[in-house]
């Protein structure tokens, strides 16, 4: 994975009826005619099939990253619940695909919330009126955010400062660029050094191949 440090880019308003799309499930996200690959790339164009494509399968230009000024945010801003439904891991795949490394939200499902963590995404957790408010900041003329892990803040392009909460372990990880697989190689001396010691202290335990 990617370090994340600090991230300044465009932020794109998830929005549905004037206020930031809530219950936004892993179909919606990427529809189950596009898990058929366990590749990570290439998936960014099933990303929101269903609400960026017309019935003919054109595009539709009233959908957030169908449009110009959104075409490559790296911030999603979205409501309540975002990432609910099945566990499935292509949906934080197809969102790093297209570029997006920040979902900003009141709440997220809990496995969603884990597997952006694992795939080197953000997931910032800020109150439902601070949302709003960054949705509609995002929505005029000016796009650009900046993300700061390492300060665990959010500054809106007027230059507001809002401040998330974020577990120091996965912090420390995505800072590092590792993923859970990467951090535990970190110790692998002292993984070796457990083993040889536990052979050592117990030979008639043979390991199973």
């Amino acid at each position: 994975m990617k370090p994340f440090t600090r991230l300044d880019g465009t932020a794109a308003p998830l929005m549905d009826k004037g206020k930031p799309m809530s219950n936004v499930d892993t179909d919606m996200i990427i529809p189950k005619q596009f898990l058929k690959t366990t590749e990570r790339t290439g998936l960014a164009k099933g990303l929101f099939y269903e609400l960026k494509t017309r019935a003919d399968g054109s595009e539709d230009p009233n959908f957030v990253l169908n449009q110009p000024q959104y075409a490559k945010a790296s911030i999603l801003i979205a409501g309540d619940n975002f990432g609910c439904g099945s566990s499935r891991e292509h949906a934080p795949w197809a969102l790093a695909d297209q570029g997006i490394t920040c979902i900003i939200a009141p709440s997220f499902a809990d496995i969603f919330h884990n597997n952006c963590y694992k795939n080197g995404i953000l997931p910032v957790r800020l109150p439902v009126e601070v949302c709003e408010k960054l949705a509609a900041e995002a929505g005029g003329s000016n796009h650009v955010f900046s993300v700061d892990l390492e300060g665990q803040t959010v500054t809106t392009p007027a230059g507001e400062v809002f401040s998330f909460e974020v577990d120091p372990g996965r912090k420390s990880n995505l800072i590092a660029g590792l993923d859970e697989i990467g951090a535990s190689l970190t110790a692998a001396a002292e993984i070796d050094r457990f083993e040889d010691q536990r052979r050592m202290a117990t030979p008639w335990l043979v390991p199973v191949h």
